[in-house]
Parts: structure tokens; C-alpha cells; sequence
């Protein structure tokens, strides 16, 4: 079975690779790494040199998604920002790396760039 991938998908993804090849996280400063959907977004902060996950948000996070109903999706990104932030700081993560994932730095990608500085993260 053939799978469909939009040109603008393909798009992302040759933008994301061209990212990666010069952004990557280490145990002092991990990457923050953003994926929109077109409902939901995701973040996770990622230590690429031992190839863990540390911390992760989402706008399915159950903080967030009782108080998302509703709400404009720049608005719940600003949110996943700031909850993802709050985890980090608690593992003692205070700066990370940016990676937008080939999107655009508008809209929900900046709204969650936005509220993880507003939670004192770093970048």
C-alpha cells in the first residue's frame, strides 16, 4: 500500500533534515523539538548525545486538554510552552536549543516558543 505525502509534508521534511543537520542537543543545553498536526501540538526537550526524551508536552496533556476546549489553537500552544518549561526547570533544564521542525516561526510554533521563555526556559 502506497502512501499519500503532500508536497508541502515533503517540503517540511527536506526543511527539517536541512535543520538537524546543524541542530542537536547535548546534556547542557537539549534541543527543544516542535511537531504540528493539524489539531494538536507537540514538544519534547531532547538530549540527542544519549538519545533520551526528558521532558514532553502536548496539547493531549491532560493539564492542558481539559482547559483547551475551545480556545484558539495559538492559545493552547502558548500553554503546551509553558507546561513543557515547567517540566524541564523541575529536572533542573534551564537553557535548550530551539528546533521549529521545518515549520514556519509563526503561529502556534511561535506561541509555544513564546510560552517556554515565559516559563524560563532559555533559547
Amino acid at each position: 500500500m502506497r502512501t499519500r505525502t503532500s508536497k508541502r509534508d515533503l517540503g517540511r521534511k527536506r526543511r527539517h533534515v536541512r535543520v538537524r543537520a546543524r541542530v542537536s542537543g547535548t546534556s547542557d543545553r537539549p534541543r527543544l523539538c516542535v511537531f504540528r498536526s493539524l489539531r494538536h501540538i507537540f514538544a519534547q526537550v531532547i538530549d540527542d548525545s544519549s538519545g533520551r526524551t526528558l521532558a514532553t508536552a502536548s496539547s493531549l496533556s491532560k493539564e492542558i486538554r481539559e482547559s483547551s476546549e475551545k480556545r484558539p489553537k495559538a492559545k493552547v500552544g502558548k500553554a503546551v510552552g509553558m507546561l513543557l518549561a515547567q517540566k524541564a526547570r523541575a529536572q533542573g533544564i534551564e537553557a535548550v536549543t530551539f528546533d521549529r521542525g521545518g515549520y514556519l516561526y509563526h503561529g502556534r510554533v511561535k506561541a509555544l516558543a513564546e510560552g517556554a521563555r515565559e516559563g524560563g526556559l532559555k533559547f
